[in-house]
């Protein structure tokens, strides 16, 4: 399972934006993007003209970074979307909320995408009954998610469960936070779905 290993708060200074990749420490005054907001390296604070091309593909590096999904994958994410019938831009977000881990992240089982991620791999939840490790699975409308019954008391869960009820739920998600359990009710809609993203920049990217 590849993935990105290497320093994250430098992808915010680079994207220019808080990706919070670090959970609660991107809200706190440690939050590196707040202390050092210019680009990474030793250039970092020369302004430069961004072009059209270099618009389009700073929102596409966003958006994967957003997801931690790697470049082949979100290729693959893209191509999805575009053989499918609706906005290709809006279908792709859609691909991306509706991964597992992104789901654990959005009902509050998580205190970020990253985190979601390792807590999937190691075996923390069980979709519909079924055990299951794949952070990209891709869930649907009617899919249940709960935390395996030997692993909820465990300190991580245990903090959880402050967390789900401290965090807004999309409308599109119900959790129950005494449980440690929670449901896809829908697919989400664009207004459902984070509204800083341009994923239109993003279809013109790969329409080149």
């Amino acid at each position: 399972m590849a993935r990105y290993t290497d320093p994250v708060c430098r992808l915010c200074r680079r994207e220019g934006a808080k990706l919070f990749l670090k959970g609660t420490r991107c809200y706190s005054k440690k939050c590196s993007f707040e202390r050092r907001p210019a680009p990474p390296g030793q250039h970092g604070v020369r302004r430069r003209k961004v072009g059209e091309y270099g618009l389009q593909l700073r929102e596409k590096q966003k958006i994967r970074r957003i997801y931690c999904v790697l470049e082949r994958q979100f290729q693959g994410y893209f191509d999805r979307a575009s053989s499918s019938p609706g906005v290709t831009g809006e279908n792709l977000l859609r691909l991306l909320e509706l991964r597992f881990d992104n789901i654990v992240f959005r009902m509050g089982f998580a205190a970020s995408r990253p985190e979601a991620r390792q807590m999937v791999g190691h075996a923390h939840f069980a979709v519909n009954g079924r055990m299951n490790s794949i952070p990209s699975l891709q869930l649907r409308p009617g899919d249940k998610i709960e935390v395996r019954e030997t692993h909820r008391t465990r300190e991580p869960f245990k903090e959880a469960a402050e967390l789900i009820r401290s965090r807004q739920v999309p409308e599109w998600l119900s959790v129950d936070a005494a449980k440690l359990a929670g449901s896809v009710l829908s697919t989400p809609r664009r207004d459902q779905m984070p509204l800083d993203l341009n994923e239109q920049l993003v279809v013109e990217y790969y329409s080149r």
